[in-house]
């Protein structure tokens, strides 16, 4: 009698979790993109963190051959030339601390999640390592020089520290999703 209690209340709960799932919308958007810095867009007022990169914020410096630069802003730069004159479409299911569709986005089907990593524009945080390690290698965007990593430099300049974008914080958050309600 125990395990058909047990298969009873197994069931149950998937079919609690299955019902909050169909609640956890997907959602796509596409229109052009408002450039914010090197790792957040708007689309059409809809404000989206690209998933899995952490781009150096607007105002944070950075060394190349003895001298300061602007890494901040020529991260915003690479992005805004990837999505200059292109339609962009953005996926997502969750949102960041503030409020973000954290995304993966594309713009006339460039990954611009992989690519602003790639060109060394972005640090990998929580997908894209192997991008990274290839544009740290060959020495491209902010690994031509010194930086700091953008989520340290927040974190020294008293803004809120946001977690990974790594499958253990999407576990988190779909967890939290099929909960929510409960």
């Amino acid at each position: 009698m125990l395990d058909y209690g047990l298969t009873i209340l197994l069931f149950g709960i998937l079919a609690f979790m299955a019902s909050r799932l169909d609640q956890a919308n997907t959602r796509t958007e596409q229109g052009a993109a408002r450039i914010v810095d090197g790792d957040s867009i708007e689309l059409d007022g809809l404000r989206v963190r690209l998933r899995g990169i952490d781009a150096p914020e607007y105002k944070q410096m950075c060394k190349r051959g003895g001298h300061d630069y602007a890494c901040g802003r020529q991260s915003r730069e690479a992005l805004l030339r990837m999505t200059d004159r292109r339609t962009v479409a953005c996926t997502g299911w969750r949102n960041d601390q503030y409020g973000r569709l954290l995304g993966d986005c594309s713009a006339d089907g460039v990954d611009l999640n992989r690519e602003m990593v790639a060109q060394g524009w972005a640090v990998a945080y929580g997908d894209f390592e192997r991008e990274e390690a290839k544009a740290r290698s060959a020495k491209l965007g902010l690994w031509a020089g010194e930086f700091e990593k953008p989520r340290q430099w927040r974190d020294r300049q008293g803004g809120r520290v946001e977690p990974a974008h790594d499958s253990l914080a999407a576990v988190g958050d779909w967890l939290r999703e099929i909960f929510r309600f409960w």
